[in-house]
């Protein structure tokens, strides 16, 4: 009998506790994702003795392509900072039917990320001032490996294709600040792109 005003104590705080946990005024917080620091755009021109030369990001370091099915005047494009690389491949042009070749390759390559793909959708390029023609492959979705593409030609003798990728698991909800600021990138390297004239 003195336990029982204890145990009444007990029952209460718990019927308390109990009634105060059954309420539905909980809102749960949408994902966060970390802000992501750009940096201001600033370009400097590469211009060696590869048969093309542009623009390219300050930020970004250009690096040979060393894999061992890398042809001549392959490079790739780093971004250190949000661990993407644009890889750039070169294909000297001999014929219309080569050239025609090297335009349905880079359509397969882009075809590939159907699968994860929202869009797949075709940017046409055409720059008659410097002999630039091609198109962008601007592929949007979650889980998609290669963003964006492009494939470039004079029509007679070069042609130049890109791809955009990430060292990291594809999310690009989260990563799409840094997308859309990598094809500003991309896009300002199409459009100071320059074949050079074989001597």
């Amino acid at each position: 009998m003195k336990n029982r005003p204890l145990l009444a104590f007990f029952i209460l705080t718990a019927l308390i506790f109990l009634i105060s946990c059954n309420g539905n005024d909980y809102i749960p917080k949408p994902r966060g994702y970390f802000r992501i620091a750009l940096p201001e755009k600033s370009y400097k021109t590469f211009d060696t003795v590869f048969p093309y030369s542009f623009d390219y990001p300050a930020y970004s370091v250009i690096q040979p392509d060393v894999n061992k099915n890398a042809e001549p005047y392959w490079m790739n494009l780093d971004f250190p900072s949000f661990k993407g690389t644009l890889h750039i491949s070169y294909k000297p042009v001999t014929s219309d039917s080569l050239l025609y070749q090297y335009f349905e390759d880079a359509r397969t390559f882009a075809n590939k990320h159907i699968a994860k793909a929202d869009d797949i959708e075709p940017i046409i390029i055409s720059d008659d001032k410097n002999q630039v023609y091609g198109l962008i492959y601007d592929i949007t979705g979650s889980g998609v490996a290669s963003t964006y593409q492009f494939c470039v030609t004079d029509s007679t003798t070069n042609f130049l294709r890109g791809a955009l990728y990430f060292n990291i698991m594809p999310n690009n909800d989260s990563l799409s600040p840094v997308i859309d600021f990598i094809k500003a990138d991309i896009d300002h390297l199409i459009k100071t792109l320059r074949w050079k004239k074989k001597s």
